[in-house]
């Protein structure tokens, strides 16, 4: 279909009947610009992520070095191999509590489940099916509620 000529006058039906190919080109357009448009910050952020791995590299051997020095550093009052031993024990404990902090946070996340947007769509479907805003299964506030689960101050209430 020829691309009207926005100087002519066209008539309704004119109008109406290119507006499908109107819309067909503005959406192609929209996403080849999206496509660009992700591509480049794709690019950018493979750049970061790239610098950002050698810089962790580099800085595995900086903290080596970093050992070598505590290790000698202690070595100049007790002998070599005990000075040794108590910097990788030190070591160790670091190691462990990092662990144990890692382990802690990850079970905090499992089951990785977005629960909010869960419930948020479960009210949407409703309210397309006519329900209204009614509780979702599993929902536990009224409609309307505002206050988050377990929350047990009142509006306006005195606190001392």
């Amino acid at each position: 279909m020829p691309t009207p000529n926005p100087k002519q006058k066209q008539s309704l039906a004119e109008l109406v009947s290119a507006l499908p190919s109107l819309v067909t080109t503005l959406v192609k357009d929209e996403l080849t610009l999206l496509k660009s448009e992700v591509v480049k910050r794709l690019s950018k952020l493979g750049i970061g992520a790239g610098l950002i791995a050698a810089a962790l590299f580099l800085l595995f051997f900086v903290f080596a070095v970093l050992v070598a020095a505590a290790i000698l550093g202690i070595a100049t009052a007790l002998p070599a191999w005990l000075s040794a031993l108590i910097v990788a024990a030190g070591l160790l404990v670091i190691a462990i509590i990092l662990a144990l902090v890692g382990v802690s946070s990850i079970k905090k996340g499992i089951p990785p489940v977005p629960e909010e947007s869960i419930t948020s769509l479960k009210k949407d479907v409703n309210a397309v099916k006519g329900l209204g805003e009614t509780k979702a299964p599993g929902d536990t506030k009224a409609p309307g509620d505002t206050k988050a689960p377990g929350d047990t101050k009142e509006l306006g209430a005195k606190h001392e």
